[in-house]
């Protein structure tokens, strides 16, 4: 198992062209950064506000990872384990973070001292939750991968579902205090806001259940139902 877990961390970034889509994604992360704090008033040039719309951004990315390692479980020659597969999403994932992290922190420790009065608040919570948004991002595209044969069907699908179903939500406000509860985008929020209590955090926990791991676990048991052999 350990040496497949790290063939597939290899394969999640082994080839050109999935080195070159991080990288474009990072400098598109970077130059949003720098866009905001010269475009934003003081008082929204924050770590927690520069954080919310990079790491949102680079989210949008992200699922792709996962569903183009999905596809390279469905070409492979012999059958290989899903379960290392979707864990090694885990590292473009924390890249993304990681990098958009030092990005944000970077571009706001270099901004000019016009800026808002506490521009560090929540930075320890907003980092942490930096990562999360995009592990939870890389899982939504290894579940709806393995659900979907389409790469770019399982591609639109990890941005209009979870956009849809929040917008669903928040059209009757009646459901409108579920959308942290059941969609990516209440619990991204949260995170990268840093204003993070007991009840946002199984929030969180509610969304990566349904998001990650049951998306997760549908599309293997599809996926193991589909290769399995019929019989007459």
């Amino acid at each position: 198992m350990d040496l497949t877990i790290r063939d597939a961390l290899r394969r999640s970034l082994g080839t050109p062209a999935r080195r070159w889509l991080l990288v474009g994604t990072l400098v598109v992360g970077l130059l949003a950064a720098v866009a905001l704090v010269a475009a934003a008033d003081p008082a929204d040039r924050t770590f927690a506000e520069l954080s919310g719309t990079v790491q949102s951004l680079m989210s949008v990315v992200t699922p792709l990872f996962g569903i183009l390692l999905v596809r390279d479980l469905r070409r492979s020659s012999v059958r290989l384990p899903v379960l290392p597969t979707v864990l090694a999403v885990g590292l473009p994932a924390v890249v993304f973070g990681v990098v958009g992290v030092l990005i944000c922190a970077a571009t706001l420790a270099l901004t000019p001292a016009d800026v808002a009065g506490a521009p560090w608040r929540f930075a320890g919570t907003v980092a942490l939750g930096s990562v999360l948004v995009q592990i939870v991002a890389g899982l939504v595209g290894t579940g709806l991968g393995l659900l979907l044969r389409s790469a770019v069907l399982a591609f639109l699908a990890t941005i209009i579902l979870p956009l849809g179903l929040f917008a669903l939500l928040g059209a009757v406000d009646a459901l409108r205090p579920a959308q942290p509860w059941l969609t990516p985008l209440g619990s991204v929020r949260n995170l990268l806001s840093g204003e993070m209590s007991a009840v946002r955090w199984v929030q969180w926990l509610c969304v990566l259940l349904i998001w990650g791991v049951g998306l997760n676990a549908g599309g293997a048991a599809l996926l193991d139902r589909r290769d399995r052999p019929t019989g007459r």
